[in-house]
């Protein structure tokens, strides 16, 4: 690879629509494997003023002609860098004129996956953010809309793109999508695949061929994808009045693929472990995934395809609007309660621990330098919650009436966050100038609370600030929705929930009239994403974990209680009893949801706890928290060991296996019995459940029990000798080696692992598992002597080379290592260091790595 050159930083404020006016794309691509053609002809209107032309397109495009209207363009008007094509004014027509290129790429060197690329002998795309310039010369960016024509030609039995087909022969077809699109939902795909095939009437009457492609041999495990497909056509046409517009919607399965999917329009292509699964190979966490994920892709088609993002400053437009759709469909179709608390833990894991380091930015940032860089937990998670505090402001009715204006205002557009706020100010008359922060500032605000209590008054005063991130060190008040409830002395609620707005750096609210006082629940269903800094003792959390009827505030009370004793115990204080004696309460307590149960039983990570010693300024010691967490369960085991082993002989599902949220819910409060049950018996109720369990789910919960404890051979061998062939399966094994193994042993593991031949690091999954494994296994990764570090530096170093968006989203490992003892930093400086002095570090990874090392000085 060549060594790339400074990219210039793209500002916001720097936005100057395209000059000219493209009416159509006319696509005719000849496939093949190191000389695919590709012709293309695009009608264009030049603008008032003569302005040069210029066209996106990397240095591995090979132009073979250059012709408007049919002539040839004169080669001295013509300027040519490695990201872009210039025509000079001088040579353009000042009527509407055809631009036609003829330009040569080759798909199987291209090992970064990012435009057309090979994966497994299937031509297929990857065009978001800006992987069409790779294709041919255009105009890549998503203010640029138009409709697309295409024909495909080659030998391959199965050759799709966007829209309807509209001509099949031997080696031909043709695709028209009569709706405008920027380049990055363009789409292709042509090889051997099946299908796996259903239908979908809209309510309108339309009539919609439904079709998941998938190598032969795996049909048999894309019929839940399908199942999924249709409940989110359904749910979109009953919750938002969202009806598909082409006559066939297709899905495909590929191997490399460097993100989970891609909603091209019609087309969406999916990496194979989010659509393919079955119980002996996949785990309720993988169905549920699936589920989600594919509502997300098309939920897409309206928040995102027909109505797209004026620029790549605006991603969080798209992506918070349809991760929130998402969430609200796994609601509707599971737990809401149970999936609230996941979308926290996956929230504050993820994107706080973004906003309190060097790579925090807000949602809608005003400068980047590489565009794959922003796809982070800021965008989509947080994206999301700033979607979900409108909604809880504007109330269930105005936000319905905000998003049918959305969609009649805005189909076919380009739009910004300015369109969209407008949209909620005209539909409601909310002045929404001081909500707008949530997308403009970085970082994580701290809500502090005091209480005062005096003649039947309670009165909250909360005061709001944000900590300094980069390139923002002052922030003034946002809005932030907070619900509260009271519960009495007696355990019953006194006053249901109430969100309170607070708009000002300090506000207080009180509660009048009441007989005693009460226990305040705050933030009740995490109302805003805010850490809440509070002063509470362990006896008022014990109380609201077993009396708060709001489920995410009593999750949030025992999680507080674990964490008071797991930050203490790490200091090396003596604490738990009293999260002990509570978390036996709510898990023997059979009215509640299983799955909420296992949630509780849960203790938090490694990595949450070593976040909050820090907050509280002490150092980290990961050998320290592991030691902590691993002898808090062993004790929470010790106390409940009977009420364990009845929820995990009770909580057994009869029959078949079924990934319905029922069965999963009692499963995952059998698998959480089994984990801490396992510190006690030296994993023989995991040994018998491994060589016994008929689907993927219990033998994966049982395998990492006994990697925990060192007697994981056999099962490896066993699971290896009957899925060696099987990538995805083996992903699971690659990966839970390294994430479940003694943090002594951990690196030794992945560099065995990393030794074997079918350790095939190009593929995105297999590098993910391992380097994921690694970076998830706390104490491992942050091993005393920096091996750990090391290990991963030169991997990606290695990866940059081959796929830089990969080698730069997993260099986020690194992400917290100034908070850590001097040693630990002197190390992880040094692997850092050492990536950025590596000659031709791609710009995805000099950015990340440039931003991490910047922190620590």
């Amino acid at each position: 690879m060549s060594v790339e050159k400074p990219q210039p930083v793209q500002h916001l404020a720097d936005y100057r629509p395209w000059p000219f006016i493209l009416s159509q794309t006319r696509l005719d691509v000849t496939l093949a494997p190191r000389d695919t053609v590709v012709l293309t002809e695009l009608d264009l209107e030049p603008s008032d003023q003569p302005v040069d032309l210029v066209l996106d397109g990397g240095a591995g495009l090979r132009l073979q002609s250059l012709r408007i209207d049919g002539l040839t363009v004169d080669p001295a008007h013509v300027l040519r860098d490695d990201e872009t094509l210039t025509i000079r004014a001088s040579a353009l027509p000042r009527v509407p004129f055809t631009l036609a290129t003829d330009v040569r790429i080759d798909p199987q060197d291209n090992t970064a996956f990012e435009g057309l690329y090979l994966s497994g002998g299937i031509f297929c795309t990857q065009c978001e953010a800006e992987g069409f310039r790779h294709i041919t010369f255009y105009p890549d960016r998503p203010d640029v809309m138009t409709t697309f024509r295409v024909t495909l030609r080659s030998d391959l039995p199965v050759l799709l793109s966007n829209g309807n087909p509209v001509r099949a022969q031997d080696g031909v077809a043709e695709w028209d999508d009569p709706w405008p699109k920027p380049a990055y939902l363009f789409a292709l795909v042509a090889g051997d695949l099946v299908a796996v095939s259903d239908s979908f009437t809209t309510r309108s009457g339309r009539a919609v061929d439904l079709n998941v492609w998938v190598r032969p041999g795996d049909q048999d495990r894309a019929g839940f994808a399908m199942e999924s497909l249709i409940k989110s056509m359904r749910w979109d046409e009953d919750v938002y009045g969202r009806e598909y517009d082409l006559d066939v919607f297709n899905i495909v399965a590929v191997d490399d693929f460097n993100m989970g999917a891609m909603e091209n329009k019609g087309l969406n292509i999916f990496n194979s472990k989010l659509v393919l699964a079955s119980p002996d190979t996949a785990t309720d966490g993988d169905y549920e995934r699936i589920e989600a994920v594919i509502a997300h892709e098309y939920f897409h088609n309206w928040t995102g395809n027909r109505i797209t993002c004026r620029d790549w400053f605006q991603l969080c437009l798209k992506e918070g609007l349809t991760v929130f759709r998402d969430q609200q469909f796994t609601s509707d179709l599971r737990s809401a309660a149970v999936k609230r608390i996941e979308d926290v833990q996956t929230l504050r894991a993820r994107q706080f621990r973004e906003d309190q380091g060097p790579l925090a930015h807000p949602p809608r940032p005003d400068r980047y330098e590489e565009i794959n860089n922003f796809y982070t937990a800021t965008v989509y998670e947080k994206g999301a919650e700033v979607i979900g505090m409108l909604k809880r402001l504007v109330g269930d009715d105005g936000y319905a009436r905000a998003l049918d204006l959305y969609f009649d205002r805005h189909d076919g557009d380009a739009a910004t966050i300015e369109d969209w706020l407008k949209v909620f100010e005209d539909a409601t008359g909310r002045d929404l100038a001081q909500f707008k922060r949530w997308y403009t500032d970085a970082g994580t605000p701290v809500l502090t609370l005091q209480e005062t209590w005096q003649d039947g008054t309670l009165t909250l005063d909360f005061t709001q600030q944000t900590p300094p991130t980069p390139g923002q060190p002052d922030k003034p008040a946002r809005v932030i929705p907070i619900a509260v409830g009271l519960i009495g002395p007696n355990g019953d609620e006194v006053a249901p929930t109430r969100v309170l707005e607070m708009t000002e750096d300090r506000q207080s609210f009180s509660f009048e009239g009441l007989g005693a006082r009460p226990v305040a629940s705050v933030l009740r269903g995490f109302s805003a994403p805010v850490m809440l800094q509070r002063q509470m003792d362990d006896a008022t959390r014990a109380f609201l974990l077993a009396h708060d009827t709001d489920p995410f505030a009593r999750w949030e009370a025992g999680r507080e209680l674990a964490l008071s004793a797991l930050t203490q115990l790490a200091r090396g204080v003596d604490a738990g009893d009293d999260y002990i004696t509570a978390i036996g309460a709510l898990a023997g307590d059979a009215e509640a949801d299983p799955a909420f149960r296992a949630l509780c039983l849960n203790l938090p990570g490694e990595e949450e706890i070593a976040t909050r010693l820090a907050a509280t300024g002490t150092t980290p010691d990961p050998d320290a928290i592991h030691q902590a967490r691993a002898g808090l369960a062993r004790r929470i085991a010790m106390a409940h060991q009977d009420l364990l082993a009845e929820l995990y002989d009770t909580m057994t599902v009869p029959g078949a296996y079924s990934p319905d949220a029922d069965a999963a819910a009692r499963r995952s409060l059998r698998i959480a019995a089994l984990g801490l049950l396992g510190r006690i018996d030296g994993g023989d109720r995991a040994e018998v459940l491994f060589g016994i369990a008929g689907h993927m789910t219990e033998r994966m919960a049982a395998l990492a029990v006994l990697l925990r404890l060192g007697r994981g051979d056999s099962a490896l061998r066993m699971l290896h000798d009957e899925f060696a062939d099987n990538r995805l399966v083996m992903d699971k094994w690659f990966g839970i080696q390294v994430m479940a193994a003694p943090p002594s042993d951990a690196v030794a593991i992945a560099e065995r692992l990393a030794a074997r031949p079918d350790f095939d690091w190009k593929n995105p999954n297999r590098f993910r598992a391992l380097l994921g494994g690694l970076a998830a296994n706390h104490a491992g990764f942050h091993a005393a002597d920096g091996s750990g570090y090391a290990f991963t530096a030169d991997w990606l170093m290695r990866m940059d080379a081959v796929n830089p968006q990969i080698a730069a989203r997993m260099s986020t490992a690194f992400e917290t290592w100034p908070r850590y003892d001097a040693a630990r930093r002197d190390h992880a400086r040094n692997a850092l260091e050492r990536i950025a002095s590596l000659a031709g570090l791609s710009r995805n990874t000099r950015e990340m790595v440039s931003r991490m090392i910047a922190a620590g000085r």
